[in-house]
């Protein structure tokens, strides 16, 4: 269950994937990845506003600003966790890299290297609106930028944000050479339910991922996932090499599987309901027992993932001052659906707060360092086996 500690150091439903216009885009008829025109709910947030919008600072939020459903459904067919329909039409601002994500970059590329996949000398990306790219890494190792099909083709949560998952999947097919390798990195719906990562759900964000699902939506397309890495990143990431052609999985992939089993039980998945519910209580008595205390908080990273929990817990600017982030996009700008200002990190200093709501925890040791005068008023907001009930010192 997800929860909130001091760091010192909906009934399940059968909905009917049909065709959907939203906007000036348009959902692909049945699931994203199959056709299949069932699916069913296992994560319902209510309307929401869309995570990618955020508004001038000095404008007032509207009520009908979070209009926007927002569940999670399992197609009946495929078994493709997806977001059931989004109305959102939005640029969405692009994040700065955090050091935890160009450091588990690194490591991918040195392990991919390793394994004797970093083949032949072009490469292409698909690239994520969360920022940070590894093409640096390989011209580091003499790889040029192709315009047709690659050697190496990266995709580091990119293809999550296809809205129409076939497709998505069938242009990197197609942009990997012959005798190319994909490499495509993914957040596990294994890590969103085993950790309670309820608010992974957002706008924008259309697949949710096992290993055995990517498999056979990659297969489709001509490929076989023939290894796979595991990384920390975000509570568990997982990278995986595909290569044209029938080709054996190795053991890692074979361990990913065993693990992601029990995933796949919309049973299993249903549970983020619960945590959602209890998440957003506890936030808000946590910041309710701040204020009767006479503390000032603020939080730190104006991430998707905060939208949601601040939406759904109805906080307001009386009990959150202010969400600061590195972006000079988002910057000036309010949280979705809420009054609460976005701010520089130099703002936040100014403001001395009493505690700091770390939405994203693997900022932790970065912030930790860059941010000395905050050491022991981070209040990082992760998820755990357990509900986090310490009260407020």
């Amino acid at each position: 269950m997800s929860g909130i500690r001091l760091a010192e150091a909906t009934e399940a439903r059968t909905v009917v994937l049909d065709a959907r216009r939203s906007g000036d885009t348009e959902d692909p008829p049945g699931c994203r990845a199959c056709g299949h025109p069932d699916a069913e709910t296992v994560l319902d947030l209510g309307p929401m506003p869309a995570a990618d919008h955020f508004p001038p600072a000095d404008t007032p939020s509207r009520p009908d600003e979070a209009a926007h459903p927002l569940s999670m459904a399992v197609c009946r067919g495929c078994g493709l966790a997806q977001l059931v329909q989004d109305g959102t039409t939005t640029a969405e601002p692009r994040g700065l890299e955090p050091r935890a994500l160009r450091e588990q970059a690194v490591d991918a590329i040195r392990g991919v290297a390793s394994a004797g996949l970093l083949r032949g000398a072009t490469m292409r990306e698909f690239a994520s609106p969360h920022g940070g790219s590894w093409l640096g890494l390989l011209s580091e190792r003499g790889y040029t930028p192709a315009d047709g099909p690659a050697d190496v083709v990266l995709d580091s949560f990119g293809l999550m944000h296809e809205r129409d998952q076939a497709a998505g999947i069938a242009g990197r097919a197609a942009a990997t050479g012959p005798a190319g390798v994909l490499l495509l990195q993914y957040h596990p719906l294994h890590t969103i339910a085993t950790t309670g990562q309820w608010n992974a759900l957002r706008h924008g964000h259309f697949a949710y991922y096992s290993l055995r699902v990517l498999r056979e939506m990659l297969a489709g397309a001509g490929m076989s996932v023939v290894t796979a890495w595991d990384f920390a990143l975000y509570g568990g990431t997982v990278l995986i090499a595909a290569v044209h052609g029938t080709a054996a999985p190795d053991d890692a992939v074979r361990r990913v599987l065993a693990r992601e089993a029990a995933t796949g039980d919309p049973e299993t998945l249903r549970g983020l309901q619960r945590v959602a519910d209890r998440h957003a209580e506890q936030l808000r008595a946590t910041l309710e027992t701040a204020a009767a205390r006479g503390l000032r908080v603020y939080a730190y990273g104006a991430a998707s993932r905060a939208v949601a929990l601040l939406c759904r817990a109805g906080i307001r600017r009386e009990l959150l001052a202010g969400v600061a982030d590195a972006s000079p996009a988002k910057q000036g700008r309010r949280m979705p659906g809420t009054d609460i200002p976005v701010v520089s990190p130099a703002e936040l200093i100014a403001a001395r707060p009493d505690r700091v709501l770390l939405t994203v925890p693997d900022l932790l040791p970065e912030v930790s360092e860059r941010f000395p005068e905050l050491a022991g008023r981070w209040l990082v907001d992760e998820p755990g086996p357990t509900p986090w009930e310490r009260p407020i010192r």
